[in-house]
């Protein structure tokens, strides 16, 4: 999850679309311009089985001089040692 969100700092696309699981990649990766990452919170992690887990995190951002957090439960897969971003639910 950190080494996500650290991509999303540095804008790389490249480092999010390998780290997302194959069957739910998106075709790109569109940043918002502007978008300033203020910090990474992470509030749980659930291990579900040994292939796979939940993180529960807080991203904070300001856009255009508006604050914004995202809430999100993601889902995780591990395929031969690496874990896979899955997708995730907005709380």
């Amino acid at each position: 999850m950190r080494s996500r969100y650290s991509a999303f700092v540095l804008e790389r696309g490249d480092y999010l679309l390998s780290t997302w699981s194959p069957e739910h990649r998106p075709s790109e990766i569109v940043f918002d311009a502007g978008v300033k990452w203020l910090g990474l919170a992470i509030r749980h992690y659930r291990p579900i089985d040994s292939a796979h887990a939940e993180v529960e995190f807080v991203a904070r951002s300001r856009l255009h001089g508006q604050a914004t957090r995202l809430h999100e439960i993601s889902q995780f897969v591990n395929n031969d040692g690496r874990w896979f971003y899955v997708d995730g639910t907005m709380l």
